[in-house]
């Protein structure tokens, strides 16, 4: 069974160690998602699908195609092994993001769109779809680019780390500013656990920050 998360209770070892895993798992929910609805876009084998569930998620959706129908190399088996072994009670919607909408789908407390912004083609309508889809907590994990302007980077072909389905590396600002075309103002970021390229996981609310979280060497814009 190929597999890109790991899942070391059940025995699946995949490109991404268990360990590497709850590092990014710990950033990524830090804010908690204890009762909220959480869809997780690009969901692949669904290692944050069911980490939002263990977290106490009141229902957790996987979305995928790319990788679940598309050309991805990934497949569903993974997440559906790992749903029926845990016992687990994930939702899932295959379905590319642009037809994504809130009207077919639903409304979600949280919405996770890790690991998939710098692939598309067109950020604006995945981004806009994302947060379309999001009640108050949008959580963005990307390849980034240094820089305090808000602009992205092209890279053609497989010039991003030989992988020709890297297409773009928004910088932090960037992604703050089409943010903001839809009325988000606040935002916390935080590197990456354990990246090799530079990446950030961008925190987005409608509302406002959280109150009583620690700092963990975040920065907020």
């Amino acid at each position: 069974m190929k597999a890109f998360h790991s899942f070391s209770d059940l025995g699946i070892t995949g490109e991404k160690s268990a360990d590497v895993l709850q590092a990014e798992a710990d950033a990524v929910f830090r804010f908690g998602v204890d009762g909220h609805s959480v869809l997780d876009i690009g969901a692949w084998d669904g290692f944050f699908t069911f980490e939002a569930e263990a977290r106490g998620a009141a229902q957790a959706t996987a979305s995928d195609w790319f990788c679940w129908g598309g050309p991805g190399w990934g497949t569903r088996e993974v997440f559906d092994h790992v749903r029926a072994a845990r016992g687990s009670s994930a939702r899932a919607i295959e379905a590319d993001i642009p037809d994504l909408n809130r009207a077919d789908h639903g409304l979600y407390d949280t919405v996770l769109l890790l690991g998939v912004l710098y692939h598309v083609r067109d950020m604006v309508t995945t981004l806009d779809r994302a947060q379309d889809l999001c009640h108050n907590q949008l959580v963005i994990e990307t390849a980034t680019h240094p820089g305090s302007e808000p602009v992205a980077y092209y890279h053609p072909r497989d010039s991003l780390d030989g992988d020709g389905t890297n297409f773009w590396t928004p910088t932090v600002a960037c992604i703050q500013a089409m943010m903001s075309e839809w009325g988000w103002q606040h935002f916390e970021v935080v590197e990456t656990p354990h990246a090799v390229l530079s990446r950030h996981i961008v925190h987005c609310f409608r509302t406002g920050l959280p109150e009583n979280v620690p700092p963990v060497g975040v920065w907020r814009g």
